[in-house]
């Protein structure tokens, strides 16, 4: 266990590339024994059970009880379902083309619609596949509105009237909707943000998708011109637009809206663009609240409002937002935009999932290893994984301080340091170090002593330690040999009671044999 990053709020990184490196099975198996004395592979944590893919992941879902996770990855297309109690993978399976994303529909695993790249829509259960039905054209995000069983399918090109579509699939009725109609620029070539081909570089499309479950239910999509539309489900009728704000500078250029995501409150709303800016808003007001800026230019991917369920936590906890792009994941304040703390792994980001009230985040990635990183600060670790807290714990010096978590690097805390009393510091002259140093970590009734310094004090304290040392040692090895000498068979030579006569003398060899034991013992105390 890593620690990723070494500001105030430490991110330790759990499982993926930059805690072990990937060896193929056939090397596995040959060098079982070696790896054994490795110490990168021998200090690493399994957190799951085949928590990868055989080259990229694409999407990770936690369900809404927490008892599961789903992700979906390549290559060959594929499905992986983890039991998180059991920490290991429950099933697997193989989807005919890749996954663009997907949702849990029901509290569990058993529910979940996938959207494929060739512009299907997947139903699966527990038993497979259960239903396959293909789109118009091809989606770009997909959200399920619960109050009306709806999935939403925002999707790429321009209908007849010129506008961009949001499909609605009716899960009750089973047929498609009427769907929302967005602006995205026109119909025709010469309009910004459109083309003649729905599959063109400049065609006009709704990128995301967001809905307000916890308060109005109010459905937001952003497009490619860099507006955001809001949609009454009830009434199925566009209530407001939000424009993107004025470009501060040329060098911006274009922006498009690729994420989205409502506060708890439902009067929060945070977008994010394809050139890294991120913009808070109040749904009173059409001016940001606050601007920013990801740092290095890539559409964001991923936003979440890291807010409790359970109010009494909410309100003791301070409000942060968690903003991703393929590069870096950034934790910061809402009400500033002040920084809290960061994550930046070795390879790039495709998808974030954060387990709720916890500090555990689970991402989807390009390496063949899926990332899980846990901050303490953050929240305690899931049930399913309640070990890490007393692992972080006993990485630290203090635990109520959070710069102790930088201190050590994790795996040589412990390592080559000794437990002594007070005492014992006191026979060694090394009282005088407590309080004043690091070389003396308290713990318990005692202190854990650098190894080095131990010795080195023993050694000043009694000089002729090694003489005591030496002769113990030569002594423990002449009662060794005594014991592996061949005793030979003592004849019994009474006439009467033979078998008493024998017992007897087996009573004393066993004596003989456990004073020659007891001895060396005694020479080294």
């Amino acid at each position: 266990m890593k620690i990723s990053n070494h500001s105030a709020v430490p991110v330790y990184t759990i499982s993926g590339s930059s805690t072990a490196r990937p060896l193929p099975e056939w090397r596995a198996r040959k060098l079982k024994r070696s790896l054994k004395n490795d110490p990168e592979y021998a200090s690493r944590i399994e957190l799951l059970q085949d928590f990868e893919f055989e080259e990229a992941s694409q999407c990770v879902r936690v369900s809404d009880d927490g008892q599961w996770v789903m992700s979906t990855g390549t290559y060959k297309p594929q499905i992986h379902t983890h039991y998180l109690p059991h920490l290991s993978l429950s099933f697997a399976r193989h989807t005919i083309s890749l996954n663009t994303t997907f949702l849990l529909l029901s509290s569990d695993y058993s529910k979940s619609l996938h959207l494929q790249s060739d512009r299907s829509l997947e139903f699966h259960t527990p038993l497979g596949c259960h239903y396959t039905t293909r789109l118009p054209r091809y989606g770009r995000d997909l959200q399920y509105d619960k109050r009306s069983a709806e999935a939403l399918i925002p999707a790429v090109g321009v209908n007849e009237n010129g506008n961009g579509e949001v499909f609605r699939l009716n899960l009750e009725a089973g047929r498609y909707m009427r769907g929302y109609e967005v602006d995205v620029g026109g119909d025709d070539s010469t309009s910004s943000g459109s083309g003649p081909l729905q599959g063109g570089i400049s065609i006009g499309s709704v990128n995301t998708a967001a809905i307000a479950e916890d308060s109005h239910n109010l459905l937001a999509f952003g497009t490619s011109v860099g507006t955001v539309e809001f949609w009454d489900a009830r009434s199925r009728g566009r209530i407001g637009i939000l424009q993107s704000p004025r470009q501060s500078s040329p060098i911006e250029g274009k922006q498009e809206i690729t994420a989205l995501e409502f506060s708890r409150s439902g009067l929060g709303l945070a977008t994010g663009s394809s050139t890294g800016l991120i913009h808070l808003y109040d749904l009173r007001s059409s001016n940001p609240l606050l601007k920013k800026d990801q740092g290095y230019g890539y559409p964001i991917k991923t936003l979440i409002y890291l807010s409790s369920s359970t109010s009494t936590r909410a309100q003791t906890s301070e409000p942060k937002i968690l903003s991703g792009d393929k590069r870096i994941i950034k934790i910061w304040s809402p009400e500033d935009g002040s920084p809290w703390t960061s994550v930046e792994p070795a390879v790039d980001i495709n998808c974030v999932a954060w387990c709720k009230d916890s500090g555990m985040l689970l991402t989807a990635n390009e390496g063949r290893q899926q990332h899980a990183f846990f901050i303490p600060q953050l929240g305690p670790a899931p049930k399913w994984c309640s070990f890490l807290d007393n692992l972080v714990e006993e990485m630290a010096e203090d635990p109520n301080d959070p710069n102790a978590y930088t201190s050590q690097k994790a795996g040589n805390v412990y390592d080559n340091y000794k437990f002594l009393t007070m005492q014992q510091l006191q026979s060694l002259n090394l009282s005088h170090l407590v309080g004043t140093t690091s070389l003396l970590r308290p713990y318990m009734h005692g202190y854990f002593v650098a190894q080095r310094l131990y010795e080195e004090a023993k050694l000043i304290a009694d000089p002729f330690v090694w003489e005591e040392e030496r002769n113990k040692r030569v002594k423990h090895k002449i009662h060794m040999e005594r014991e592996s000498r061949i005793r030979g068979n003592k004849k019994v030579i009474a006439k009467v009671n033979k078998r008493l006569a024998e017992k007897m003398m087996e009573r004393i060899e066993r004596e003989e044999r456990r004073q020659a034991k007891e001895s060396p013992r005694e020479g080294r105390r």
